[in-house]
């Protein structure tokens, strides 16, 4: 049996240390970590790690948002690794899927953080109604007036430089080219 731990960390500018500590004072036999966001799918470790575990290791996290994008991608991992025989343990939440009371613990903490995601997102939506209803505009403000596009394309027209237009109007090559075609 070995104890396989799995770290993550967001960005770039955290540190996986304290998570490596942790799993490393709990015992793990084989940390992966790496550091990218919870929300991609491309995680080439977690990926690993999930490959490498057997049938009587345990997997380590010290966090359960450490490990899963969301509450259904968290059950997936879970699901697969019951049915492989190994044993899933959240260090700092008290959750060890190894007895029966883990297991029910694990069961309590998703649902509610299932619960939770859906009551965040309710009022994610009710505030985006509300600030639509009194005027509010999402998204990055225009960077040109509608006159100032037409005063563009009539410079490039009249055969004014894209690297000119960028300058005089603060704007990338990209930007320029999708303005001219819009």
């Amino acid at each position: 049996m070995a104890v396989v731990a799995y770290c993550r960390v967001s960005t770039g500018e955290q540190s996986l240390e304290v998570q490596e500590q942790i799993v490393s004072k709990y015992g793990a036999d084989r940390v992966f970590a790496e550091k990218v966001s919870g929300t991609t799918q491309d995680r080439p470790k977690l990926k690993e790690c999930l490959a490498y575990v057997r049938e009587g290791d345990v997997l380590v996290v010290t966090k359960l948002d450490r490990l899963a994008r969301s509450v259904s991608h968290l059950h997936t991992i879970y699901d697969d690794l019951e049915s492989r025989g190994v044993g899933f343990v959240v260090i700092q939440q008290n959750i060890d899927t190894t007895t029966k009371e883990g297991r029910l613990m694990f069961s309590i903490l998703g649902s509610l953080a299932q619960f939770e995601n859906e009551l965040r997102k309710e009022r994610c939506e009710e505030g985006r109604r509300s600030a639509l209803s009194r005027g509010v505009k999402f998204g990055a403000p225009k960077k040109l007036e509608t006159n100032q596009i037409e005063e563009m394309r009539d410079k490039r027209k009249a055969g004014v430089l894209i690297k000119d237009l960028m300058r005089e109007y603060g704007l990338s090559k990209a930007s320029v080219y999708r303005l001219m075609t819009s």
